[in-house]
């Protein structure tokens, strides 16, 4: 759940619309946090308030790397969409927003209202080609691997 929540977690500055802050500002969309650093940031926050002791299988260090690159990830998706101003990956060193050379995803809309429109269709449409179904494939292959391909225990 908390991978979840870190890979929605950047959209979190559309509220900065309502208290004046400009799209291409620091704290503005796709800013500061979608950038690397405020990923490495919040993932370094939950592993050191949600998992203070590690996990018998699992270590701090990659809880961390699952936590950042789940982060990550909104910024890179968000950078392969055909509209907007780009994503300050590198800020707050560098506030310049950048877009992938591949852009096949629709820009969402804003807001709950315009989703439910012929646009928003159109958005869902590309995103689950670019994002979903990768996703899933991704998802169903290493179930297939770790399934029927790693080695079992002996009984």
């Amino acid at each position: 759940m908390s991978g979840v929540v870190c890979s929605v977690i950047p959209d979190v500055d559309v509220v900065g619309f309502r208290f004046g802050i400009r799209y291409r500002d620091f704290w503005g969309h796709r800013g500061f946090t979608h950038s690397l650093v405020f990923a490495a940031l919040l993932a370094g926050a939950i592993v050191i308030s949600g998992f203070r002791d590690a996990m018998p299988s699992i270590s701090r260090s990659y809880l961390w790397t699952y936590f950042f690159l789940a982060t990550a990830s909104h910024g890179l998706l968000d950078a392969m969409t055909d509209g907007g101003l780009g994503v300050a990956f590198f800020a707050p060193f560098d506030n310049h927003r950048y877009f992938l050379p591949w852009r096949p995803i629709h820009v969402s809309p804003i807001g709950i209202g315009p989703f439910f429109t012929e646009r928003g269709l159109a958005v869902m449409k590309t995103e689950l080609l670019w994002v979903w179904l990768p996703v899933g494939l991704l998802t169903a292959a290493a179930w297939f691997f770790r399934h029927f391909c790693s080695p079992r225990p002996r009984t």
